[in-house]
């Protein structure tokens, strides 16, 4: 096995890492019932995208996003104005993952113990008992998250970044995997509350779903003639090959000059005249991690100079903060800022 780490031995390194991988989902008794013994990485990846795409009609990159976070551990926002589907592309993630999944809808008068649960005096047994919110979920769908006033929407925030909440001097473990999937529609409607930016920094990627085109909305009106199809939407993967999938994550290779790629774009972004605020040291991370998440939904065990070119829009345009620029305009600016600065970078050879 040594010699599969070697300078002489680097091309062996990706076969021996896919059969590796492909060993630990396929030993495990979850995999064995869902897709057989020679089930894969690969085949694991793909029952997934196919089984939420079959609800989510022409919207394949959003949907590669989404599983994009779900692999890295980390949480999406979906962004766009109401109908296209924010919340359509949410259930049919959560319904396609057994495990517990719950719906919060967000509204004015929503308070964080209405998410994170409430300790209640039991006269019975003479003591206080705490209730679990929500929160306590395996995937958790935000729906408008922005609709709700920051008090409320800060509850999300250590749940978000530790997968733990305290309530009473009592911190709590969340279930794992866990997964925020947030909706929101521009913050200029009315009755919204734009997300601070501690808050959006939280979000792995933020996407806009948009219109469909004219032939996908036409699938969209048959297959809906009969009711939702994602009511009927069955898992296609268990909690504990998701666990997998992100451990299997963690192995892809990440060359260093891709590594020294990725930092000098982070430092342009901090260099921009047009940014008063760049990327963060954990956009960098996210980013990386990111990824590597990608490059294993396409099936390679490394990661390659266009998986960090087609991310980093998504995944860095809401963490930097413009210059003298209306913020009804910052998501499209932001993501053009983004990718010009991507491009002015030499990718390695």
């Amino acid at each position: 096995m040594r010699g599969l780490f070697s300078q002489n031995a680097r091309v062996a390194w990706p076969v021996y890492l896919e059969v590796l991988l492909c060993m630990n989902v396929a030993t495990s008794p979850a995999a064995r019932t869902a897709t057989g013994p020679q089930a894969t990485i690969a085949e694991l990846v793909a029952r997934l995208e196919k089984n939420i795409c079959s609800v989510v009609l022409g919207k394949p990159e959003v949907v590669r996003m989404c599983l994009v976070a779900l692999l890295s551990g980390e949480h999406v926002l979906l962004e766009d104005v109401p109908g296209v589907g924010k919340t359509l592309v949410a259930k049919a993630l959560a319904k396609s993952v057994s495990g517990h999944f719950c719906r919060l809808q967000f509204t004015p008068d929503l308070l964080p113990s209405d998410i994170l649960g409430s300790t209640v005096y039991d006269a019975k047994d003479a003591k206080f008992v705490f209730h679990r919110g929500p929160i306590f979920a395996n995937i958790v769908l935000a729906d408008e998250v922005n609709r709700a006033p920051p008090r409320t929407q800060s509850a999300l925030l250590e749940a978000m970044s530790e997968g733990q909440v305290s309530v009473d001097g009592q911190t709590m473990q969340l279930p794992v995997p866990f997964l925020v999937i947030a909706t929101q529609n521009p913050y200029e409607y009315e009755g919204t509350y734009a997300l601070p930016e501690s808050q959006l920094d939280r979000f792995l990627v933020r996407i806009s779903v948009g219109y469909p085109n004219a032939a996908d909305e036409r699938r969209v009106l048959s297959s809906h003639r009969l009711g939702e199809p994602v009511q009927d939407l069955q898992p296609a993967v268990t909690g504990e090959q998701i666990l997998q999938l992100q451990q299997a994550v963690r192995q892809v290779r990440v060359d260093d000059s891709l590594g020294d790629y990725l930092l000098e774009i982070v430092h342009l972004t901090r260099q921009c005249a047009e940014l008063r605020v760049g990327v963060s040291t954990r956009g960098a991370l996210s980013l990386y991690r990111a990824a590597q998440s990608l490059a294993l939904i396409e099936g390679r065990t490394f990661v390659i100079p266009d998986d960090i070119k087609r991310l980093t829009p998504a995944v860095f345009a809401h963490r930097v903060l413009l210059k003298g620029l209306a913020r009804t305009s910052h998501r499209e600016a932001a993501e053009g800022i983004i990718r010009r600065l991507t491009d002015q970078v030499a990718v390695p050879r």
